[in-house]
């Protein structure tokens, strides 16, 4: 009992009841005892009820020391399971079935004189546990997100225990809790889920999902805490919430996308266009190519064709170099060719000929027919050809065929004998060696008309070989053809009409695509213009 007066002089008088119960007999520990309850099985402590005297003596820094005891017998530190833990408490390893008592002794120097006092806990043992939970996630972590989007994280919390324990897992922001759990709330948070879990380790898990519906500038660069509450303990994890990167693999991968489809469609539309292109450019930086006044030669192309009593002679191919050709490339486009027969000098050698003027040209154009590189014993094999030789003129060619086939024996690629005419021989054999020996002259092939398999396989394999390498442009193609080459040979109608042409035909414009090609093959025009001056000088 506790009584307290006010003496005249302002002093207090305490007076305090003291009660001292006996020890029981056959106990070594107090008479009255506090009640703790461990778990069965696991490791768990004890904490002693002496706790506040301890904390006495440390705030006027009196020297004491704690022992433990388990009914009679003393606890070493570290020995048999147990463990001497700060703030008096007692770890006990691996707890046991059965229940015990446990004494703390506290003794402490006062005055010079040694005292000592001491609680007795007795222990319940139960099967019921709940150990400290673990934070799984979030995991003391930094979650970068976009300005404006849904955010969602889950806080995990494990609990080891058997039964069912008593842990409430919350979210805090800036030191709040976040209780509201209204989906119509900006932010807001699940109901606590609970899930039980029997391996690797017994225990429930629990969870609680924190969502923002839309994130601002005031969501950022702060922590989001998941705490546990236990009677064992608080312990968190966080997260911080940083605005993301700017994403550049989307306007990288758009713009290299970009790149990769206006290059496939640059490269398809040059593919398709690029004669068009090319001949654009020629006239538009005609200053980008080298002039070829200066160059020494006289013609921009030499035109080789079968002549009259030739193998392989077409009057359609006659009337095409000598009207059509000129017209065009000549007339129309400025180019200078030579032309055998109309530009031939009078008593000159066709040897000499030949050479000197396929030396002074720039291009040879090489014109041909299924017939033009075929000898007269071969025509058997091809007779549905379309070179437009009557049955008559074939049975007469081949009495001619074997007379010619004994005055030579030989052709340009060393196939036995192929041109009976000198001329057209000697043109391909110097085409042919300048071409794919010294690379020093470019040959067009010309294709008057369309050679199917059968009699390509019949051509010299030079010409093979060229046509695979350079492919050829094809007369045949053009559309004209339909009307029976309305360019070269004139119709009956047109001769009634005083020679003029009924209509006028697309084969001769130099757009069409046939004259945009042999323009494309043809030496580069356009330069001279642009130095007349110094052109006339250089030809004084």
């Amino acid at each position: 009992m506790k009584m307290e007066n006010i003496t005249p002089s302002w002093c207090y008088r305490q007076a305090t009841r003291l009660v001292v119960e006996r020890p029981v007999a056959g106990e070594c520990g107090r008479p009255r005892k506090a009640y703790q309850t461990l778990t069965n099985g696991v490791a768990d402590t004890l904490s002693c009820p002496l706790k506040e005297y301890i904390d006495k003596l440390d705030s006027y820094n009196i020297t004491s020391s704690l022992e433990w005891y388990r009914g009679c017998d003393p606890i070493v530190d570290g020995n048999d399971r147990y463990t001497y833990l700060p703030d008096g408490k007692l770890n006990i390893g691996l707890v046991e079935s059965t229940n015990n008592f446990y004494t703390c002794t506290l003794t402490f120097s006062l005055g010079g004189r040694i005292g000592s006092v001491s609680e007795t806990i007795e222990a319940f043992v139960s099967r019921k546990y709940s150990m400290t939970p673990r934070v799984n996630q979030p995991a003391n972590e930094i979650i970068k997100e976009q300005m404006g989007s849904n955010f969602y994280k889950l806080c995990r919390v494990f609990v080891p225990c058997v039964g069912k324990p008593s842990v409430d897992i919350v979210w805090l922001v800036r030191d709040e809790f976040i209780l509201n759990t209204d989906p119509a709330d900006r932010v807001y948070t699940s109901e606590q889920r609970k899930e039980a879990q029997k391996v690797p380790e017994e225990g429930v898990w629990l969870e609680r999902v924190l969502t923002i519906s839309e994130l601002r500038e005031e969501d950022f660069h702060i922590n989001y805490t998941c705490r546990a509450y236990s009677a064992r303990g608080f312990p968190e994890s966080y997260f911080t919430l940083l605005p993301a990167d700017p994403n550049d693999i989307l306007p990288i991968g758009s713009v290299l996308g970009g790149v990769t489809v206006l290059f496939i469609v640059s490269v398809s539309i040059y593919y398709l266009f690029k004669v068009d292109i090319v001949l654009w450019f020629r006239s538009m930086f005609p200053i980008l190519y080298t002039n070829t006044d200066l160059d020494g030669k006289l013609y921009d192309a030499y035109v080789a064709y079968a002549q009259p009593r030739a193998v392989g002679f077409s009057a359609e191919v006659e009337a095409f170099v000598l009207h059509t050709l000129p017209q065009v490339l000549e007339k129309a486009c400025g180019y200078k060719l030579f032309i055998a027969g109309r530009d031939c000098m009078p008593g000159m050698a066709v040897v000499d000929s030949v050479e000197e003027n396929i030396q002074a040209s720039r291009r040879l154009l090489l014109l041909y027919t299924a017939t033009t590189f075929i000898s007269k014993r071969h025509k058997s094999s091809i007779s549905n050809n379309n070179n437009n030789i009557s049955k008559s003129s074939d049975s007469r060619d081949n009495s001619e065929s074997k007379t010619s086939d004994r005055s030579s024996n030989m052709s340009f690629d060393g196939s036995e004998e192929v041109y009976p005419d000198s001329r057209q021989q000697l043109e391909c054999l110097e085409a042919m060696h300048r071409t794919l020996l010294e690379e020093s002259l470019k040959v067009i092939l010309v294709e008057m008309e369309e050679i199917t398999p059968a009699q390509l396989a019949l051509f010299p394999e030079s010409m093979r070989h060229l046509r695979n390498k350079q492919g050829a442009v094809c007369w045949w193609k053009n559309p004209s053809m339909k009307q029976r080459w309305r360019t070269c040979m004139r119709t009956k109608e047109d001769e009634e009409k005083g020679g003029q042409d009924t209509q006028p035909s697309a084969s001769i414009s130099p757009s069409s695509r046939f004259w945009k090609e042999m323009r494309y093959s043809m030496p580069v025009r356009g330069k001279r213009a642009l130095y007349p001056e110094k052109t006339a000088l250089l030809n004084l």
